[in-house]
């Protein structure tokens, strides 16, 4: 499975979305995670898009979440970016070739459909289970207490008109 390298940026951003008390730029986002801001600004807009950021217009604008950390799971942020088409999609190569099977007798999906299927399902379920609360916590066990209270204060600080 292979994601976009959207999903990264746009789950970094929500984690640290979490640690800011006013609606952070997408500049300062973008200067944070030292990625272009058009790029950026993509991500941000398939959160939107999807319900997971409000824009805040003015002066005083920017992202903040929409609702709560414990609210947004890792695949709504995945699927915002990416979609939520199965990284599988069988295309019933068993009734191709010389010895191609009738669509008949291909009444059920094959065993390789069902095994992707079922992995994509694991995958599903394990990335909903995981919050972005859970990675705002897991980034304070990484790092220490003071570190999304930093960023947010770098974030939304004196520093932040600069950006």
């Amino acid at each position: 499975m292979k994601l976009s390298g959207g999903v990264e940026w746009a789950l970094h951003c929500c984690v640290v979305l979490t640690s800011a008390t006013t609606p952070v730029a997408a500049v300062r986002l973008a200067e944070l995670h030292d990625v272009s801001g058009s790029y950026l600004a993509k991500q941000l807009q398939a959160l939107s898009r999807a319900g997971l950021v409000d824009s805040v217009q003015g002066k005083a604008g920017g992202y903040v979440l929409t609702r709560a950390p414990e609210l947004i799971s890792v695949l709504d942020v995945v699927q915002a970016v990416d979609g939520t088409q199965p990284a599988f999609v069988c295309t019933e190569i068993r009734q191709r070739g010389p010895l191609a099977a009738s669509p008949e007798s291909c009444t059920k999906p094959c065993a390789i459909a069902r095994a992707m299927a079922e992995a994509d399902a694991a995958w599903r379920a394990t990335l909903q289970a995981i919050t972005i609360a859970d990675l705002a916590q897991s980034v304070t066990d990484d790092y220490g207490p003071d570190a999304l209270p930093g960023i947010g204060s770098w974030l939304t600080g004196a520093g932040a008109a600069a950006g």
